[in-house]
């Protein structure tokens, strides 16, 4: 969804998860996140009648009015509560112009089957109003909001349905994808299955409508659009290619390829400059008229699954985990940006159902960053499977790591675990990969640089599935099944067994810092152990449906994911204290197998002790459903909002060269002069319509008065209390919020 603003700037809504995402399409910056729905958002529409506000609906079963310029939310709808208590609605279209000015938008909800109603808004000034009136439009709709669209003229009754085939003589799949209108002629556009595009026309009457078939995709069309003089057409599916078709030529086509993942949705601007898709893999694309791209906005990449675990790359204090097929992907927490994508498999990937191609499963960075560790592996049809073990080394010169050994074929079976020897300090680099086999392998660092196997070891012909290193390097602990193995890295000397009740350990984690005695470890029985390095015995274990357990690089806490009853809980403890730091309950449906703790730029002063273990470190975690979230204090979610709110351009200001400059660095300007003060952005709250700066930027200068007049006004403007603004800081700081870093693709 697309709105031009006054001094040219064009913003861009889109869906995203819970929320509706505001930005800009000239600084690709996120402007506001309308937070408010408790379910995903599966519709927005632009409100005709006040160019500022937007009405978004949810499948928790509201529609909410939001004014998108300054993030405020005006009008909560409860759409279905008296209607049906299982409604759900999966799109939401303009009725038409006439019908929205009215109050009425078309909503396409669902009890039993998917149905098209109309519903008429309330008008009143409560923030919560409930609908009265609704009239069903349509029966047996798609559920797709592709699959509803509405014309130039919106008829009434009697409704003309036409139809084709399931399947066609030529092996030919006829099934519906999408739909557009045309927006001066009765003309409808219809993608479908096998890749075609009809155009429909004369559909007015009843056995004479007629249709010319367009056909370049190979497979489903999943989104059509007009321009918005409907000259051209605009088609896009899996093969990640825009297709603009000649509306009254339609032999003649311009294609632009190679856009990244697969075309989801289609959209223009009012003005037919600017063409907008999204992709499968959290992406929106900006093009200049089917030319060239001119901009990107990228989330962090959602692929089909995340097989390696969550990193910290020691150097850019990046996220890293699987992106594209075949690629790691670097995305800067601080900036919610992707920084690159690290082509790991360095093979073309090719879309086809069924076709088997190396993916990577595994990685790992050493203390320093200078390493990074990747397996491979691909398992094709009654033939054996292929590992690759690579090494890579980060080069100063292109700020990226380049590839300096390929291991082929490391272990005999699947690798299980990989991890490298942590100490910062130790003289010898040391990577050590667990294996299906029945053995670990320690590969050692040589001259050149280059990478040699100094080590192979067993136990018993157990299957090890975990390990770890100790936090200074001098200890490493395999997990063989059910038996916990204790190594000596000098001499690869087995030191210890540790002995457990029966179950397959999952997880091992060293204690850091005051509590580097300590060994912990899950264990498919569903138990939480505790060992004692020092007297090599059970210190405590607890009953506890551990999911995931890692330990803060910069503290000696540790988190625990516990799944129960649907949902995954937290707990956050000392493994010399029996009792949790901190809990929360349910902090996601399904389980969590995956998270990190991210060291700070800076510290946290956090006071309160339920929140201390925020301090150092900040803990994301990506849910079931692929989504990033962490947990901040009330003060951090308070600073973002301040910052994105320096975002907005103020539509009273005239659009020249100098401003567009100014307000894309002033973010970066306000953030280092915070710093360097001790003030945070909230510290200081500039007036958003401040008369004086106003009288002094707009008005003409030989007609200004004196200087000194204007001077105690203008000053008094920027003036706040710095008593009161640090106790509300002091107080802010002592909340703990779970928030959404990356949701669904928009």
């Amino acid at each position: 969804m697309l709105r031009r603003m006054k001094g040219g700037v064009l913003f861009l809504l889109c869906a995203s998860g819970q929320c509706v995402k505001v930005f800009s399409t000239s600084t690709e910056e996120c402007i506001h996140d309308l937070q408010g729905h408790t379910d995903l958002v599966t519709g927005v529409l632009l409100r005709p009648s006040n160019h500022l506000q937007v009405y978004s609906c949810s499948l928790d079963g509201t529609v909410r009015l939001w004014d998108f310029t300054d993030g405020i939310l005006i009008k909560v709808i409860p759409t279905f509560g008296h209607w049906s208590l299982e409604a759900r609605r999966n799109s939401m279209r303009g009725h038409s112009m006439r019908k929205c000015n009215r109050g009425c938008v078309c909503v396409c909800v669902s009890a039993e089957l998917f149905q098209l109603v109309a519903v008429q808004l309330p008008q009143s000034g409560d923030q919560l109003a409930e609908v009265r009136e609704l009239s069903a439009v349509l029966d047996s709709v798609g559920s797709s909001p592709a699959a509803t669209a509405f014309g130039r003229q919106v008829r009434s009754p009697p409704v003309h349905l036409f139809s084709l085939k399931e399947d066609n003589k030529t092996g030919g799949k006829n099934t519906f994808t999408c739909i557009s209108c045309h927006p001066k002629d009765d003309c409808i556009a219809t993608g479908h299955e096998d890749g075609k595009i009809r155009l429909w026309r004369n559909f007015n009457h009843k056995k004479e409508y007629t249709y010319t078939t367009l056909h370049w995709h190979h497979d489903a069309v999943s989104s059509l659009c007009f321009t918005p003089e409907g000259t051209n057409l605009l088609s896009g599916g899996v093969e990640s290619v825009l297709v603009q078709w000649r509306y009254n030529q339609p032999s003649q086509r311009d294609f632009l390829p190679r856009l990244g993942g697969a075309i989801t949705h289609i959209t223009v601007s009012p003005d037919g400059a600017l063409f907008f898709t999204s992709h499968s893999d959290n992406k929106i694309t900006i093009i200049q008229s089917c030319v060239k791209v001119s901009a990107v906005i990228q989330g962090l990449v959602k692929g089909e699954s995340v097989r390696t675990e969550l990193m910290v790359d020691p150097r850019s204090k990046a996220l890293v985990l699987n992106g594209k097929p075949g690629h790691l992907q670097f995305y800067s927490l601080w900036r919610d940006k992707l920084l690159y994508n690290l082509d790991i498999v360095q093979q073309e990937f090719i879309h086809e159902a069924g076709l088997q191609q190396f993916e990577v499963v595994k990685a790992a960075f050493d203390a320093s960053g200078t390493w990074l560790a990747t397996v491979e592996e691909r398992q094709l049809k009654d033939a054996e499977l292929e590992l690759n073990l690579k090494l890579w080394i980060f080069d100063n010169g292109t700020q990226s790591f380049v590839l300096n050994t390929t291991i082929s074929a490391p272990h005999e079976a699947q690798i299980t675990a990989l991890c490298f020897q942590q100490a910062a300090d130790s003289q010898t680099t040391v990577l050590v990969s667990t294996s299906r086999d029945g053995h670990f392998k320690a590969w050692q660092l040589a001259e050149g640089p280059s990478w040699s196997c100094d080590f192979v070891g067993a136990y018993h012909g157990l299957v090890p599935y975990c390990c770890a290193f100790s936090a200074d390097g001098s200890l490493l602990a395999v997990g063989f099944q059910e038996v916990v193995t204790v190594w000596s890295p000098a001499s690869w000397e087995l030191l210890a067994t540790l002995s457990q009740p029966p179950g397959t350990v999952r997880d091992l984690c060293f204690g850091r810092l005051s509590c580097s005695k300590y060994l912990l470890g899950t264990t498919a029985g569903n138990l939480l152990c505790c060992w004692n390095l020092l007297t090599c015995s059970l210190e405590w274990s607890t009953s506890m449906e551990i999911s995931l357990l890692l330990a803060d690089p910069l503290s000696e806490n540790m988190a625990a994911f516990c799944f129960q009853s649907g949902c995954t809980d937290l707990f956050v403890f000392k493994p010399s204290e029996p009792r949790p730091l901190f809990s929360h309950k349910a902090v996601c449906s399904g389980k969590v197998t995956r998270a990190v703790f991210a060291p700070r730029e800076e510290m946290l002063e956090s006071c309160e002790e339920s929140s201390q273990w925020l301090n150092r470190s900040q803990l994301y975690f990506l849910s079931q459903q692929t989504d990033l979230m962490t947990f901040i204090t009330k003060a951090e979610e308070d600073r973002m909002t301040d910052r994105r709110k320096q975002l907005v351009i103020d539509d009273s200001v005239a659009m020249t060269p100098f401003y567009l400059l100014l307000g894309k660095h002033l973010p970066q300007h306000q953030d280092r002069r915070d710093a360097a003060s001790g003030l945070t952005p909230e510290s200081t709250p500039l007036p958003q319509s401040s008369a004086a700066i106003k009288e002094l930027l707009h008005t003409p200068a030989h007609v200004l008065p004196s200087t000194s007049f204007l001077c105690s006004m203008f000053v008094q403007s920027l003036l706040v209390s710095v008593t009161g603004s640090r106790r509300a800081k002091k107080k802010k700081n002592n909340v703990i919020r779970i928030r959404k870093v990356c949701g669904r693709e928009p």
